[in-house]
């Protein structure tokens, strides 16, 4: 399954070191075919984002996603793809960028025709052929409809799909230098929020590892410093992970401050199981059973 990662540190910039993909030699990795693309995105002191990512044709295209990736940033998005819309090419790999923020959704969305007839000129913004990179021009443009207002603009676009489009999910997050979102719509795929005090449970480092796919995250700083961090899947055992309820928008505030409200209420008018979806769209949306335990 597509794997979203979020994190927010606050006013403080931290380092954090990003593995998304297992090392080589680890057995899961040998068994298991790769994803389709892997990336990360974050921001500069100066605010200015930054994003690397690349597609996965091959193992032989393992290398960057394999490496420690080290950022330093108040706000990280990362985000492993399994294609269910779009070719597999740098342009629909995640996370995307437009108007400052960086965006990664994990889901299907059908009904493309329309959503391209919707967005009319802000279709432009969009570089790539996926569902994800058009709910995001969607979600940019309902945002300077609002004078900026960014959960404004993603209860608007969220909505809108919501009522028009037959969906699967639209779980996404959303970052920009100081802030970040995140939504669970509806309750097909889990997302999942942590409000991590410092050193966590365990009075240490974060070092967390998805045991369903391949990404791990380390930050020595969080040792010392709280973090609110939003995620496909718990990632450890601390007990306070919280599965976000269908349909509710997440904030987390530059000072940590994290509100919460429902934007989306019901179920989506035209409602996808998996039954419904092309064979590699279904195979996004799923997860094998671990090998492993959640590591503490």
């Amino acid at each position: 399954m597509c794997h979203l990662f979020a994190m927010s540190s606050g006013p403080e910039r931290i380092e954090a070191t990003f593995w998304l993909l297992d090392a080589p030699d680890n057995p899961r990795a040998q068994t298991r075919r790769p994803p389709d693309g892997a990336g990360f995105g974050a921001f500069e002191a100066d605010g200015t984002p930054r994003v690397a990512r690349q597609a996965i044709h091959s193992r032989a295209d393992t290398a960057f996603a394999r490496e420690g990736q080290q950022v330093v940033s108040s706000t990280f998005v990362a985000h492993v793809r399994h294609a269910s819309t779009g070719r597999v090419d740098d342009r629909n790999t995640h996370p995307f960028l437009q108007d400052g923020r960086i965006f990664a959704h994990n889901g299907v969305i059908e009904g493309l025709d329309k959503l391209d007839a919707e967005l009319g000129q802000a279709r432009a913004d969009v570089a790539g052929d996926t569902d994800s990179e058009r709910y995001f021009a969607l979600i940019t443009r309902e945002i300077a409809a609002r004078d900026g207002d960014v959960g404004e603009g993603i209860a608007a676009a969220a909505n809108w799909i919501a009522e028009h489009l037959p969906l699967y999910s639209i779980n996404m997050v959303l970052a920009t230098r100081h802030d970040l979102w995140a939504l669970r719509y509806p309750d097909t795929n889990g997302l999942h929020v942590l409000q991590r005090a410092p050193g966590g449970r365990n009075q240490r480092h974060l070092d967390h590892a998805s045991p369903f796919s391949e990404i791990r995250v380390r930050s020595l700083d969080l040792t010392t410093r709280p973090a609110v961090v939003v995620e496909s899947e718990r990632m450890d055992e601390d007990p306070r992970w919280r599965l976000m309820a269908s349909g509710e928008l997440l904030h987390v505030g530059s000072d940590l401050t994290v509100t919460s409200r429902v934007v989306v209420a019901g179920p989506p008018a035209q409602p996808l199981d998996l039954d419904d979806l092309r064979p590699e769209a279904a195979a996004s949306q799923t997860v094998a059973v671990p090998d492993q335990q959640i590591p503490a």
